[in-house]
């Protein structure tokens, strides 16, 4: 089980001021559990990965991908 899930919980956490104890709260897991998630030590099942998407008001592969986001800035368009 090498598969790693990539996502963007802490920025979407960080644009909305939501700590990982309130994400937690309302998705119903334990705020470590975010931590493990953010840090790729994780992957959500699916019930949780829509429960994240759908706390976010976003579609999942906005937050999950199976191959990493293009880093901020990193989209060849200059500032």
């Amino acid at each position: 089980m090498g598969e790693t899930i990539h996502n963007r919980i802490a920025m979407l956490r960080a644009e909305r001021g939501i700590s990982r104890r309130q994400l937690a709260d309302a998705v119903g897991v334990h705020y470590q559990t975010v931590g493990y998630l953010e840090r790729g030590e994780y992957s959500p099942s699916l019930y949780l990965a829509l429960r994240i998407a759908e706390y976010f008001e976003v579609p999942v592969e906005v937050i999950f991908s199976t191959t990493p986001f293009p880093r901020i800035g990193q989209d060849g368009k200059s500032a």
